[in-house]
């Protein structure tokens, strides 16, 4: 990349996710440090191709660091996805000047940044996603506050569920993966975990509950939605262990929320190594986090390799419940 940085344009894309204020603000905050313009894309891809943006400010990304969601907004946009609609975005940047741009979301959002870079745009990408399934970092921002938010639902579950000596069957977010459902049964003491990487067997996990029932006041079973619908748990293990079932779908209030510090704290490093690394002549790459070192990794490895799920703290979990 030879062409010099002076204006760099951001967009969140894709699902919100807790921390996405706090990386724009540090972007903007950051870049203005290092003598550059900074402008924001409303609703992701769908506002580059409308040319819909602001000029960001240091003043304008005042208060915002405590919000969740996203002040930028986000929206999935079909006409991206043509080649007519990265032909407009690609002359959108250059009629705006922009020399490159930072992508905030997860994978989807990263194709799409992929896809400008093959026309010659500059791009660099920040994980934002709670289901934390991006293969290069341990952690996208977002996935800790969801975590947070879901353990403080699980105790006030068991609250009831111990009141009423019930079974509880808790639905959280992972449509293709378990992390946050296995980091919120072991965090939150829950007795079983379902995951969409490890078969599930139904008649097993009900006798388990109905061979481990004596002196116990409550059973918390956490699903996530990739792996079974909480409702045809539910029944199973009603039918099998005879015994009141209650279900929580927890739904999108696992999204929103005030960013955790830890996501704060990641959003500000993410942020500081994006413009360094875009002012460094990098390009088409994601910023991560690996063994609590910020790095970057090219989107094509990012996007051809499937992040696996810790197997030690799945079965860690079902021990600890015992």
């Amino acid at each position: 990349m030879s062409k010099e940085i002076k204006r760099i344009g951001v967009l969140t894309s894709g699902g919100d996710a807790s921390g996405m204020n706090a990386a724009i603000r540090a972007i903007v905050r950051y870049s203005l440090y290092k003598k550059l313009e900074v402008i924001g894309f409303y609703e992701g891809y769908k506002g580059l191709i409308s040319n819909d943006y602001t000029v960001l400010t240091g003043n304008s990304v005042g208060g915002i660091i405590d919000r969740g969601g996203t002040f930028l907004f986000t929206a999935r946009s079909e006409d991206f996805k043509t080649k007519e609609g990265l032909a407009t975005a690609k002359k959108n940047l250059e009629a705006d000047n922009i020399d490159a741009l930072v992508v905030i979301g997860g994978d989807g959002s990263f194709r799409g940044a992929r896809d400008l870079t093959c026309l010659g745009v500059n791009a660099v990408g920040i994980p934002a996603t709670i289901d934390n399934d991006i293969y290069g970092t341990d952690y996208s921002l977002g996935f800790d506050t969801s975590l947070n938010v879901i353990i403080s639902l699980i105790s006030k579950i068991r609250d009831t569920a111990s009141s009423h000596e019930r079974i509880f069957v808790i639905e959280v977010m992972g449509r293709n993966s378990g992390e946050l459902a296995i980091r919120s049964s072991l965090a939150g003491g829950a007795d079983y975990v379902l995951i969409p990487e490890i078969k599930v067997d139904l008649v097993k996990i009900s006798n388990a509950i109905k061979n481990h029932r004596e002196g116990k006041r409550h059973t918390l079973v956490i699903v996530a939605e990739g792996a079974a619908k909480a409702t045809d748990v539910a029944a199973s293990i009603k039918l099998l262990v005879e015994h009141e079932v209650r279900v929580s779908v927890l739904g999108h209030i696992q999204r929103g929320g005030s960013p955790s510090a830890m996501d704060r704290v990641l959003a500000a490093q993410f942020a500081q190594k994006a413009v360094d690394f875009l002012l460094g002549g990098g390009t088409n790459a994601m910023i991560g986090i690996q063994n609590n070192i910020i790095t970057t990794m090219p989107f094509e490895e990012v996007l051809s390799k499937k992040k696996e799920i810790d197997r030690n703290l799945f079965e860690l979990s079902h021990i600890l419940a015992l």
